[in-house]
């Protein structure tokens, strides 16, 4: 009786598990698809000038920079009452601002003539006497998306037409800054400035939008809860949230954890912190994260949500130190995550292998450091791809679907952060036929709605985010204006990230190359051998293919990216790592028995290091100050070391080739077997203390002036960085030589 009673229970929860996954999972998906439909509020605002009623300096930045329109009026008595010297009425900057003349509007009254200049262009110029005679009334300004014109009311050309002139020019529309102006006291009847503001990206949500976003969430939660359930239908205990195997510490642990905090403090800030951190402190005063530097203040929307992480940690501070956490807890977790989670599933010779596991945290550090220690997104990036890699990975070897909807919710918000979040995409197509299999195999259990309902609301939820304070119009409107300005490169020009790496600029320098060049070659050796060889002992072929399949996507979907830099390679750096623990097994001698092979492996090894420090070893601005050559390929003696390791490599690849001809036993002796041993990890260790080596030695030398290393350091006692080092010359005229006569 209490075993029938307890199957109709277990049964009873089962329906109810099933009715939630569905209905919780559909409206969770149809509301995520409906928020960017959904009404905002927008904020309008205008300025206006004089205020008070008195002639006062008026500071407004625009975050869109130009306003919507701008009208203004100026009494012809103004002009009358100036002094005979002239002055400007008003400008939208300050006449002495930096290319002032060139952005902004200015009303100028010299001793002769009245001009009105707009963007470096006179749209009005009429003489003094006439604007102060008695038929002139006052003076008209608009300045609009039809144009920018001015009218003398009451005066006449000659013609006998009314004194009007202007350009039928769009873009003549001028910054504002605000108005700024020379004349002093009450302001006088009839003047004024009014400027439309541009704030249709100035949004917030309406009460409906904010209830459904609410509920999208929930019954995405809800759903993911009751698919939970659903998968614990197959009796099968549930894996531990915390395996026993993350509770250990090693001293590759202290190595890579060690090497990220050093690298926090000392290391290279990424090409773009600048604006971005530029961006992250104005976000709070324009009501939304705008760009400002590049798309004339358009939201970053619908990826950015990161930036918004930035926005929050600058309200405690915005000191290099505390700004650049989010890099350094990333960096930590993908260590984690690979020696605990995927390096155990690419099978037990990898996961025993101790040069595999140092293969993977010193080429992880060695990916990281150049790209992945500034607030550039590529490092959260490399952390989600590899979250929904080992999720993935779970949900195949667990059977159950609950790991592949966070899988989808971990790409879906990866891809959220920056178009090349698709790495993440990539991670989870690479997975998309086991997964299939496992729906298919469960769907006999429970149906398919209360299975997919729930992922479908896992991958679409970030819209409910991403569309928080705006609409799909206005995204579309956003993403325009990024198109028409541009950079918008097409796909068959991906050419160009390969080329930008080979150059011996910052972009293409020492470190920039390593970490794509061993992730490379880790691919192609990998997949050489591993087609070569139908079984591996110890291996696990399926993982090891879809690690694969990621890089291979990835490199793919990098081509429909609409910029082409050298920095997305920081995208590689975890699964760059995991590639290369597999290519270290693979290449070691109880996978490659023949000399051979493995001197071809070393002498491919020292080609890439030829190649890598065949330019410079500069890093972004500041970063390279006091850094060894830091403008010139290194060089011992007058020899660079390309050459030396571009001769290593020709002795190797001699040996190697000799070997080919030789008997198979040759080539095993005692350091034969030590060179080629572990080429991958002992190369990725080298150049780690390059870079750390290079950061030191700069430090010392900048003492006690500005570098990254001190500024960090200083930080902690209440230091400004570079502000503390910054001379500023308080009158650039004083010392200035007396002529000849």
């Amino acid at each position: 009786m209490t075993e029938t009673v307890t199957r109709a229970a277990t049964s009873r929860d089962v329906t109810i598990a099933r009715w939630v996954a569905t209905v919780a999972g559909l409206i969770g998906f149809v509301l995520s698809v409906a928020t960017p439909l959904l009404p905002v509020v927008q904020t309008t605002a205008t300025l206006q000038w004089p205020q008070h009623g008195q002639l006062n300096n008026v500071t407004s930045p625009l975050i869109s920079l130009t306003p919507v329109s701008m009208t203004a009026t100026v009494p012809c008595a103004v002009v009358r009452s100036m002094p005979p010297s002239g002055g400007v009425v008003f400008g939208t900057a300050p006449s002495d601002g930096k290319q002032a003349a060139l952005q902004s509007l200015f009303v100028n009254v010299s001793a002769e003539r009245v001009d009105i200049t707009d963007r470096n262009v006179v749209v009005a110029s009429v003489p003094r006497a006439e604007v102060e005679s008695a038929a002139c009334q006052h003076i008209d300004i608009t300045s609009t998306e039809e144009g920018t014109f001015a009218t003398f009311v009451g005066l006449t050309k000659s013609d006998g037409s009314e004194q009007r002139s202007g350009f039928t020019d769009p873009n003549l529309r001028p910054q504002i800054v605000g108005v700024f102006t020379e004349l002093t006291g009450p302001a006088p009847p009839g003047l004024s400035v009014s400027a439309t503001i541009d704030t249709r990206f100035s949004s917030k949500p309406t009460p409906l939008k904010l209830t459904a976003m609410v509920l999208a969430i929930l019954s995405t939660v809800l759903a993911l809860l009751a698919l939970w359930r659903l998968d614990r239908l197959d009796g099968r205990r549930m894996h531990r949230l915390i395996p026993q195997r993350w509770r250990t510490f090693t001293a590759t642990d202290v190595t890579v954890v060690g090497g990220f905090l050093i690298w926090h403090v000392i290391g290279a800030n990424s090409s773009d912190d600048g604006y971005i951190l530029g961006m992250a402190r104005v976000a709070g005063h324009a009501g939304y994260m705008s760009n400002y530097f590049r798309w004339f203040g358009s939201p970053e929307d619908p990826f950015g949500w990161y930036y918004n992480l930035l926005a929050m940690m600058t309200s405690v501070s915005d000191a290099s130190i505390w700004i650049r956490l989010p890099d350094l807890v990333c960096g930590i977790l993908c260590w984690l995550l690979l020696s605990r989670e995927v390096l155990p599933r690419l099978g037990p010779a990898v996961a025993a292998s101790k040069p595999a596991l140092w293969a993977a945290g010193l080429v992880l550090l060695a990916a990281w450091m150049p790209f992945n220690n500034g607030l550039r997104p590529e490092g959260q990036i490399a952390t989600g791809a590899l979250i929904t890699y080992v999720l993935i990975e779970r949900a195949i070897i667990s059977g159950r679907l609950t790991p592949a909807a966070l899988a989808t919710l971990t790409a879906a918000f990866t891809l959220g952060i920056q178009p090349t979040g698709l790495i993440a995409v990539a991670a989870l197509l690479a997975g998309g036929r086991p997964i299939l299999r496992i729906l298919v195999r469960r769907r006999s259990l429970v149906g398919t709605w209360p299975l997919v309902a729930p992922m479908l609301a896992a991958g679409t939820v970030i819209l409910a985010i991403v569309f928080f304070d705006q609409t799909l119009a206005t995204v579309l409107e956003a993403t325009r204006i990024r198109t028409d300005i541009g950079p918008n490169q097409e796909w068959y020009t991906e050419n160009l990230r390969y080329y930008y790496l080979i150059l011996p600029t910052v972009d293409g320098s020492l470190s920039r190359r390593f970490g794509f060049l061993i992730t490379a070659l880790s691919l192609l050796v990998s997949m050489f051998i591993m087609m070569r060889r139908k079984r591996i002992p110890g291996v696990a072929r399926g993982p090891a293919w879809r690690l694969m399949g990621v890089i291979f996507g990835t490199i793919f979907f990098l081509m429909f990216t609409p910029t082409k830099w050298v920095h997305h390679f920081g995208l590689f750096a975890a699964v760059g790592a995991a590639m290369a623990a597999l290519a270290t097994v693979l290449v070691s001698p109880a996978v490659l028995r023949w000399s051979r092979n493995r001197m071809a492996v070393l002498a491919a090894v020292l080609f890439l290091l030829a190649l890598c420090f065949a330019t410079t070893n500069g890093w972004w601005y500041v970063s390279s100050f006091g850094v060894p050559f830091n403008n010139d390929m290194p060089a011992i003696g007058g020899v660079t070391v390309s050459t030396v390791f571009f001769a290593l490599f020709a002795v190797a690849a001699l040996y190697a080739m000799w070997l080919h001809f030789a008997a198979r036993d040759r080539g095993e002796g005692r350091i034969t077997r030590a060179l080629t041993a572990a080429p991958i990890p002992v190369t990725a260790g080298f150049m780690v203390v390059v870079f750390v080596g290079s950061m030191l030695v700069g430090a010392i030398r900048q003492y006690p002036t500005y570098s990254n290393a001190w500024a960090n350091l200083r930080a902690f006692a209440g230091g400004c960085g570079l502000a503390d080092d910054v001379l500023v010359e308080p009158d650039p005229n004083d010392g200035f030589l007396t002529p000849l006569p």
